[in-house]
């Protein structure tokens, strides 16, 4: 009858578990790491756009005041016109109040101004909703990436899955903060 050996596993000393650790971990910190980069990269466009539009809406508002202002002054001038019985110099006015209210060619009348401003706005709001999440993104990649770090000098692979879970939960942020698929806003 022929003897059958089993060998028994021997468990792997601290520094075979450490530098398989090292193996697995080496190559997620480089993913963890062009994720934040990119998280990065496309947050703070993302800030360049909002603070961009408010500056434009804001000096598209204060020319669509000023449009106003003038609109205002030419109505008074030629209500006061009217009074003095100068209806040429009326008609002239009310030429130039209709062009305040709405100038379709140089999109410079107050119609098109606030419409413009309006856009504006809404642009920034959109790109807007997606800021917190990618904050969020970027600080779970970072402590998955110390998590990472942590769990190769503590040749511990709770910490090293726990990272993993963490880098999942970034990367989901970091895909709302994009794609916004999730009815969420924040």
């Amino acid at each position: 009858m022929a003897e059958v050996v089993l060998s028994e596993k021997k468990p792997l000393s601290r520094s075979e578990r450490e530098a398989q650790i090292k193996d697995k971990a080496g190559w997620l910190i480089t993913v963890l790491a062009a994720l934040l980069a990119i998280n990065t990269y496309i947050s703070s466009g993302n800030s360049s756009k909002v603070l961009n539009n408010t500056i434009s809406a804001n000096n598209t508002w204060a020319f669509y005041q000023a449009k106003s202002v003038k609109q205002t002054l030419a109505e008074m001038a030629r209500d006061d016109a009217i009074d003095r019985k100068q209806f040429e110099k009326a008609d002239k006015l009310t030429a130039k109040i209709d062009r305040y209210e709405s100038e379709p060619a140089t999109g410079e009348g107050k119609k098109e101004l606030m419409a413009k401003a309006r856009a504006l706005e809404a642009e920034r709001d959109e790109i807007r909703k997606s800021g917190p999440w990618l904050t969020f993104a970027g600080s779970a990649f970072q402590i998955a990436i110390v998590l990472l770090t942590a769990s190769i000098l503590a040749v511990s692979m709770s910490l090293y899955w726990g990272s993993i879970l963490v880098g999942l939960g970034a990367a989901l942020l970091m895909s709302q903060g994009l794609w916004l698929w999730l009815p969420i806003i924040l």
